[in-house]
Protein backbone atom coordinates (compact mmCIF):
# COMPACT_ATOMS: atom_id res chain seq x y z
CA UNK A 1 0.00 0.00 0.00
CA UNK A 2 1.56 3.30 -1.08
CA UNK A 3 1.90 6.34 1.16
CA UNK A 4 -1.00 8.39 -0.32
CA UNK A 5 -3.32 5.39 0.14
CA UNK A 6 -2.17 4.96 3.76
CA UNK A 7 -2.79 8.66 4.41
CA UNK A 8 -6.27 8.40 2.87
CA UNK A 9 -7.14 5.41 5.08
CA UNK A 10 -5.89 7.24 8.16
CA UNK A 11 -7.96 10.31 7.37
CA UNK A 12 -11.06 8.24 6.62
CA UNK A 13 -10.62 6.47 9.97
CA UNK A 14 -10.25 9.85 11.67
CA UNK A 15 -13.38 11.10 9.91
CA UNK A 16 -15.37 8.09 11.10
CA UNK A 17 -14.11 8.61 14.65
CA UNK A 18 -15.09 12.29 14.62
CA UNK A 19 -18.58 11.53 13.33
CA UNK A 20 -19.09 8.98 16.09
CA UNK A 21 -17.86 11.52 18.64
CA UNK A 22 -20.33 14.06 17.26
CA UNK A 23 -23.08 11.45 17.42
CA UNK A 24 -22.24 10.66 21.03
CA UNK A 25 -22.34 14.33 21.98
CA UNK A 26 -25.67 14.70 20.20
CA UNK A 27 -27.16 11.69 22.00
CA UNK A 28 -25.95 13.12 25.30
CA UNK A 29 -27.61 16.46 24.53
CA UNK A 30 -30.92 14.75 23.77
CA UNK A 31 -30.79 12.71 26.97
CA UNK A 32 -30.01 15.74 29.13
CA UNK A 33 -32.71 17.87 27.51
CA UNK A 34 -35.29 15.13 28.16
CA UNK A 35 -34.19 14.83 31.79
CA UNK A 36 -34.37 18.60 32.17
CA UNK A 37 -37.93 18.55 30.83
CA UNK A 38 -39.20 15.58 32.82
CA UNK A 39 -37.42 16.40 36.08
CA UNK A 40 -38.02 20.17 35.74
CA UNK A 41 -34.29 20.79 36.08
CA UNK A 42 -33.49 24.27 34.75
CA UNK A 43 -29.82 24.01 35.69
CA UNK A 44 -29.41 20.95 33.48
CA UNK A 45 -31.38 22.63 30.69
CA UNK A 46 -29.06 25.63 30.78
CA UNK A 47 -26.03 23.32 30.67
CA UNK A 48 -27.34 21.80 27.41
CA UNK A 49 -27.69 25.28 25.90
CA UNK A 50 -24.26 26.39 27.04
CA UNK A 51 -22.53 23.26 25.73
CA UNK A 52 -23.98 23.45 22.23
CA UNK A 53 -21.01 25.43 20.89
CA UNK A 54 -18.80 22.35 21.29
CA UNK A 55 -21.04 20.44 18.89
CA UNK A 56 -21.00 23.34 16.45
CA UNK A 57 -17.20 23.45 16.55
CA UNK A 58 -16.88 19.71 15.92
CA UNK A 59 -19.25 19.92 12.97
CA UNK A 60 -17.02 22.56 11.39
CA UNK A 61 -13.92 20.44 12.02
CA UNK A 62 -15.56 17.48 10.27
CA UNK A 63 -16.54 19.65 7.33
CA UNK A 64 -12.97 20.92 7.03
CA UNK A 65 -11.59 17.37 7.13
CA UNK A 66 -14.01 16.25 4.40
CA UNK A 67 -12.92 19.08 2.13
CA UNK A 68 -9.26 18.26 2.81
CA UNK A 69 -9.79 14.58 1.93
CA UNK A 70 -11.55 15.48 -1.32
CA UNK A 71 -8.89 18.00 -2.31
CA UNK A 72 -5.81 15.93 -1.43
CA UNK A 73 -6.88 12.40 -2.32
CA UNK A 74 -9.79 12.64 -4.77
CA UNK A 75 -11.33 9.38 -3.43
CA UNK A 76 -13.38 7.14 -5.69
CA UNK A 77 -16.38 4.80 -5.43
CA UNK A 78 -17.13 3.72 -1.83
CA UNK A 79 -14.64 6.11 -0.25
CA UNK A 80 -16.15 9.02 -2.14
CA UNK A 81 -19.67 8.02 -1.05
CA UNK A 82 -18.44 7.78 2.55
CA UNK A 83 -17.05 11.32 2.49
CA UNK A 84 -20.17 12.64 0.74
CA UNK A 85 -22.32 10.93 3.37
CA UNK A 86 -20.25 12.43 6.18
CA UNK A 87 -20.76 15.92 4.73
CA UNK A 88 -24.52 15.36 4.68
CA UNK A 89 -25.14 13.66 8.01
CA UNK A 90 -23.05 15.96 10.20
CA UNK A 91 -25.42 18.92 9.63
CA UNK A 92 -28.31 16.60 10.58
CA UNK A 93 -26.55 15.66 13.82
CA UNK A 94 -25.88 19.34 14.54
CA UNK A 95 -29.57 20.15 13.95
CA UNK A 96 -30.60 17.36 16.32
CA UNK A 97 -28.42 19.02 18.95
CA UNK A 98 -30.10 22.34 18.14
CA UNK A 99 -33.50 20.73 18.78
CA UNK A 100 -32.16 19.53 22.12
CA UNK A 101 -31.31 23.15 22.91
CA UNK A 102 -34.84 24.17 21.88
CA UNK A 103 -36.32 21.52 24.19
CA UNK A 104 -34.11 22.76 27.02
CA UNK A 105 -35.21 26.36 26.45
CA UNK A 106 -38.87 25.33 26.58
CA UNK A 107 -38.13 23.32 29.75
CA UNK A 108 -36.75 26.43 31.46
CA UNK A 109 -39.87 28.38 30.47
CA UNK A 110 -42.21 25.60 31.63
CA UNK A 111 -40.42 25.42 34.98
CA UNK A 112 -41.50 29.00 35.68
CA UNK A 113 -45.15 27.86 35.73
CA UNK A 114 -47.06 25.05 37.49
CA UNK A 115 -46.87 21.63 35.78
CA UNK A 116 -49.44 21.01 33.06
CA UNK A 117 -51.65 18.07 34.01
CA UNK A 118 -52.42 16.76 30.53
CA UNK A 119 -52.56 13.09 29.43
CA UNK A 120 -49.71 13.30 26.92
CA UNK A 121 -46.74 10.96 27.04
CA UNK A 122 -43.81 13.20 26.16
CA UNK A 123 -41.44 10.60 27.60
CA UNK A 124 -42.63 8.10 24.96
CA UNK A 125 -41.91 10.58 22.17
CA UNK A 126 -38.52 11.32 23.68
CA UNK A 127 -37.69 7.61 23.91
CA UNK A 128 -38.67 6.98 20.30
CA UNK A 129 -36.64 9.95 19.07
CA UNK A 130 -33.60 8.76 21.03
CA UNK A 131 -34.02 5.23 19.68
CA UNK A 132 -34.06 6.54 16.13
CA UNK A 133 -30.87 8.57 16.62
CA UNK A 134 -29.11 5.67 18.33
CA UNK A 135 -30.30 3.29 15.61
CA UNK A 136 -29.06 5.62 12.88
CA UNK A 137 -25.61 5.86 14.48
CA UNK A 138 -25.45 2.08 14.93
CA UNK A 139 -26.37 1.58 11.28
CA UNK A 140 -23.62 4.01 10.31
CA UNK A 141 -21.02 2.19 12.40
CA UNK A 142 -21.98 -1.20 10.97
CA UNK A 143 -22.55 0.10 7.43
CA UNK A 144 -25.92 -1.67 7.70
CA UNK A 145 -28.58 -0.48 5.21
CA UNK A 146 -31.21 -2.90 6.58
CA UNK A 147 -30.84 -1.42 10.06
CA UNK A 148 -31.13 2.05 8.53
CA UNK A 149 -34.39 1.11 6.81
CA UNK A 150 -35.81 -0.16 10.11
CA UNK A 151 -35.11 3.20 11.70
CA UNK A 152 -36.83 4.99 8.83
CA UNK A 153 -39.99 2.94 9.43
CA UNK A 154 -40.09 4.17 13.05
CA UNK A 155 -40.68 7.72 11.88
CA UNK A 156 -44.39 7.13 11.16
CA UNK A 157 -45.05 6.25 14.81
CA UNK A 158 -43.33 9.41 15.98
CA UNK A 159 -45.45 11.48 13.58
CA UNK A 160 -48.63 9.89 14.94
CA UNK A 161 -47.55 10.61 18.50
CA UNK A 162 -47.00 14.27 17.66
CA UNK A 163 -50.45 14.54 16.08
CA UNK A 164 -52.01 12.96 19.18
CA UNK A 165 -50.20 15.41 21.45
CA UNK A 166 -51.40 18.32 19.32
CA UNK A 167 -55.03 17.19 19.52
CA UNK A 168 -54.95 16.66 23.29
CA UNK A 169 -53.24 19.95 24.04
CA UNK A 170 -55.53 21.86 21.71
CA UNK A 171 -58.55 20.58 23.62
CA UNK A 172 -56.89 21.66 26.87
CA UNK A 173 -56.33 25.18 25.55
CA UNK A 174 -59.94 25.42 24.37
CA UNK A 175 -61.32 24.15 27.69
CA UNK A 176 -59.10 26.32 29.88
CA UNK A 177 -57.39 29.40 28.39
CA UNK A 178 -55.13 29.54 31.46
CA UNK A 179 -53.24 26.54 30.08
CA UNK A 180 -52.48 28.14 26.71
CA UNK A 181 -48.87 29.24 27.32
CA UNK A 182 -47.87 25.90 28.87
CA UNK A 183 -49.73 23.82 26.30
CA UNK A 184 -48.19 25.76 23.42
CA UNK A 185 -44.71 25.14 24.78
CA UNK A 186 -45.49 21.44 25.09
CA UNK A 187 -46.67 21.33 21.46
CA UNK A 188 -43.37 22.95 20.47
CA UNK A 189 -41.50 20.23 22.39
CA UNK A 190 -43.44 17.47 20.63
CA UNK A 191 -42.60 19.08 17.30
CA UNK A 192 -38.91 19.15 18.23
CA UNK A 193 -39.02 15.41 18.95
CA UNK A 194 -40.72 14.83 15.61
CA UNK A 195 -38.03 16.86 13.87
CA UNK A 196 -35.31 14.81 15.60
CA UNK A 197 -36.97 11.76 14.05
CA UNK A 198 -36.89 13.46 10.66
CA UNK A 199 -33.16 14.19 10.99
CA UNK A 200 -32.50 10.57 12.00
CA UNK A 201 -34.44 9.50 8.92
CA UNK A 202 -32.28 11.75 6.75
CA UNK A 203 -29.15 10.15 8.20
CA UNK A 204 -30.46 6.66 7.47
CA UNK A 205 -31.30 7.59 3.90
CA UNK A 206 -27.70 8.67 3.46
CA UNK A 207 -26.47 5.40 4.99
CA UNK A 208 -28.38 3.47 2.32
CA UNK A 209 -26.74 5.65 -0.32
CA UNK A 210 -23.30 5.15 1.25
CA UNK A 211 -23.58 1.36 1.37
CA UNK A 212 -25.64 0.59 -1.73
CA UNK A 213 -25.22 3.67 -3.95
CA UNK A 214 -29.02 3.84 -3.92
CA UNK A 215 -30.97 7.09 -3.45
CA UNK A 216 -34.11 6.70 -1.34
CA UNK A 217 -34.67 10.26 -0.12
CA UNK A 218 -38.02 10.46 -1.96
CA UNK A 219 -40.88 8.22 -0.81
CA UNK A 220 -41.48 6.64 -4.23
CA UNK A 221 -37.81 5.64 -4.52
CA UNK A 222 -37.80 4.32 -0.94
CA UNK A 223 -40.80 2.07 -1.60
CA UNK A 224 -39.14 0.60 -4.68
Amino acid sequence: MDQPTIQLREQLDLLSEMILRLGGMTEDAIGKSVRALVERDSELANAVCEGDYLIDELELEIDHLCVEILARHQPMAGDLRFVATAMKITPDLERIADHSVNISERAVELNEEPPLDAPVDMQLMATRAQQMVRGALDAFVRHDPEAALKVIKMDAELNRSMEHVFRVLLSYMLDDPRTISRALRMTFVSKYFERIGDQATNICEQIVYMTEARVIKHRSLREE
